[in-house]
């Protein structure tokens, strides 16, 4: 008997045992499965399609005088009267100061006489020379070189004749210098003298100009534009700018020219925006708040901002490639409010996840839902 209970017994153990493994394995399959449930969540992602994204850029400017000049006394004078003061409206090429140089007047003087005595010198050559000639005429009164020697004489006195005229034209337009005359329109905005001052060129007598002109009625509006969007710029395209006297009334304009280069220091382009100012209601020197429009670029895509993940590895989007989340390294370009214009190794059709988090890693299992985005 106890020789037949032996094999019943292992027959029963084994059987238990065999139950259990499979029992345990299933367990650990749907373990698995439950674990991959968890590690694919379903999230939702939209499908990336080509869109130019145009915002604004504020910015602030500077309005400056559209032409300005300092003005100083070209020879070493005095103020003998100043015609304009600050303020005064002047015209092109209108009398602003008379200044007086009394030992002008002398070289003046001398440059006529010496001008006069030249003349009657040459004259006399002339004439001589001309008398030789005639004589000439008749064979055996004037020899050859008696003729050479009139004629070199001739034109010795000539060239010194044309000496003394440059010397007297010369005294002349220094001395036409003592008026001071407005190269151009404007309004006066400075004076740094009164009548009887002793002025000169800069740094020789004039530590100030006399006067300082700017054109009011035309400005330029500078602004120095970031780097970053310098692609953006366009020659001709409409700017609008407010000013704090004005906060109300909004100012529009063209930009005129474009640096065509950046700025070493501030690693920006300048741009200059001519500004008609025929109702003077804008002055040289206010700052202003300028609105530059920026069109989106042809190659890049518009996202919405929770797209874009800012991490500390940099900058991504994170797209979702086989079931699996791939976090792509892209640069930023205009941004709105919700959207941003990003750029990398993108193209239309890709799905990304609309909202992008580190919690998603790269590589990890995802299921995308699509949504608009």
């Amino acid at each position: 008997m106890s020789i037949r209970i032996v094999p019943i017994i292992t027959l029963v153990a084994t059987a238990a045992i065999w139950q259990a493994c499979g029992s345990s394995n299933a367990e650990g399959e749907s373990g698995e499965l439950a674990v991959e449930a968890e590690a694919a969540p379903s999230i939702a992602a939209f499908e990336l399609k080509p869109e130019r994204l145009s915002s604004t850029l504020k910015i602030p400017g500077e309005l400056i005088a559209y032409q300005q000049v300092d003005l100083y006394a070209k020879v070493s004078s005095f103020i003998k009267t100043l015609h304009a003061d600050v303020g005064s409206e002047v015209q092109t090429g209108q009398l602003l100061a008379t200044l007086e140089a009394p030992e002008l007047n002398s070289q003046l003087l001398g440059a006529a006489s010496r001008l006069k005595s030249q003349e009657a010198t040459y004259l006399a050559s002339k004439a001589t020379y001309e008398r030789l000639v005639q004589t000439s005429k008749t064979p055996g009164t004037v020899s050859q070189n008696d003729l050479d020697l009139a004629l070199a004489r001739q034109n010795a006195d000539l060239a010194q004749l044309e000496a003394a005229k440059a010397a007297h034209t010369e005294v002349t337009d220094i001395r036409n210098y003592l008026e001071i005359r407005a190269p151009f329109s404007g309004v006066i905005t400075a004076r740094n003298v009164s009548a009887g001052a002793y002025v000169g060129p800069s740094g020789r007598g004039s530590e100030a100009p006399i006067f300082t002109l700017q054109d009011h009625q035309h400005l330029r509006l500078v602004v120095s534009v970031p780097e970053s969007y310098t692609g953006y710029l366009q020659k001709n395209g409409e700017v609008t700018f407010t000013v704090k006297s004005l906060p109300s009334q909004p100012f529009t304009a063209s930009v005129s020219r474009l640096a065509g280069a950046l700025d070493t220091r501030l690693r920006s382009q300048r741009i200059e925006i001519d500004v008609n100012n025929n109702q003077k209601q804008l002055l040289p020197g206010m700052v202003a708040e300028v609105h530059i429009p920026l069109g989106g670029l042809a190659n890049g895509f518009a996202v919405p901002s929770s797209a874009v993940l800012n991490s500390t590895q940099g900058i991504f989007v994170i797209k979702v490639e086989d079931n699996k989340a791939v976090w792509v390294p892209i640069t930023k370009g205009n941004t709105t409010a919700d959207r941003t214009e990003i750029f990398g190794d993108i193209k239309e059709g890709d799905w990304l996840i609309q909202r992008a988090t580190e919690e998603i890693r790269n590589d990890s299992p995802v299921t995308a839902t699509l949504s608009s985005p």
